[in-house]
């Protein structure tokens, strides 16, 4: 368990934005090699889950959501965090095919070969998904860019040439347990990418970054957002600041912009919101968060995500009505 009450560890400042960044956990959906044959191109959907692209050998041009295009070179990757609708082509203005058209070969759970019919492939490509465990209404995500490239970010850290270096060569030696590797590379590298940008490429002196990086208010939305199911009073939140209820709420507001308990709603809310596409019970999730009536919970749900919960909760696969979930 985190110390949230401790101005300082380890002889270091409390850092709230590397606290938050360490509770932000990534699980892999799905994860494609693709051989293609000029010339070629395909629409990635939008979707909650982000995509990653990174090109192994030869060249490729993507569509970024705001509808410019860019050149990806051999050892490029982009990422979109939000998942937004985009194109990959071989060259700008060819009509795209959606990429699920696209023959595909199961190698193993969750990772399958993507070939064109011409055996001359010109482009060797991974794509994959990841889903956070944050959906994409948390402030984090909706900061960041639509797309992170690699070629912005290598330069403040040397660990993503040698992650790209690795994975180029398992996508092209073909060894026995590659896709496996391929995918755990892909979640580092993700993660990677991520932990970049907020340490150099977010350095916003107002707004929400600037909140969390605040000495006093940061420590408090840490701990909100790494433990979203706990009770929080006024008093709890107050005592992590180290000062009286109504010298924090007013600090509180005047950082972050709104209440700490509406602050603290949206967090409980949009995590519930995780909670239901994962396939939990709304009456699980009410129960988790502390309310003794499903209806109240739903009110409180819709209050602030616009809509009730039975609309977001993932109607396949096994239920999952442990409390004891992750």
């Amino acid at each position: 368990m985190l110390d949230y009450s401790s101005k300082e560890k380890a002889g270091k400042p409390h850092d709230a934005l590397s606290e938050m960044l360490r509770g932000l956990r990534l699980d892999g959906v799905e994860y494609g090699r693709c051989r293609l044959s000029e010339p070629w191109s395909t629409y990635f959907a939008s979707q909650t889950s982000a995509r990653l692209h990174f090109i192994s050998s030869g060249s490729a041009w993507l569509q970024k959501p705001s509808g410019d295009w860019l050149e990806l070179r051999s050892g490029d990757a982009a990422l979109l965090p939000r998942g937004n609708a985009h194109v990959i082509a071989s060259t700008p203005g060819i009509p795209p095919l959606p990429f699920e058209q696209f023959d595909r070969k199961e190698v193993c759970q969750d990772i399958f070969d993507v070939q064109c019919p011409d055996a001359c492939w010109a482009t060797v490509a991974l794509t994959a998904s990841m889903r956070f465990n944050i959906d994409n209404l948390h402030p984090l995500l909706q900061l960041m860019p639509d797309t992170m490239l690699t070629s912005d970010l290598a330069k403040n850290d040397p660990a993503i040439p040698h992650l790209l270096d690795a994975m180029a060569r398992e996508v092209e030696m073909d060894r026995v347990g590659a896709g496996g590797i391929l995918a755990r590379l892909a979640d580092v590298l993700t993660a990677t990418l991520i932990r970049t940008w907020v340490e150099h490429g977010c350095g916003e002196t107002t707004g929400w970054i600037a909140a969390v990086r605040n000495p006093e208010v940061g420590r408090v939305l840490a701990a909100i957002h790494l433990e979203p199911d706990r009770d929080w009073s006024l008093a709890a939140l107050a005592s992590l600041m180290g000062t009286s209820r109504s010298g924090f709420a007013d600090r509180f507001l005047k950082v972050v912009g709104e209440t700490p308990a509406r602050y603290v709603a949206k967090v409980r809310m949009h995590q519930a919101l995780q909670w239901l596409r994962n396939g939990m019970r709304v009456s699980v999730v009410a129960q988790r968060l502390g309310y003794d009536a499903e209806a109240s919970f739903s009110r409180a749900f819709k209050r602030i995500i616009g809509a009730p919960p039975s609309q977001f909760r993932k109607r396949s696969g096994a239920e999952t009505d442990s409390l004891n979930m992750d």
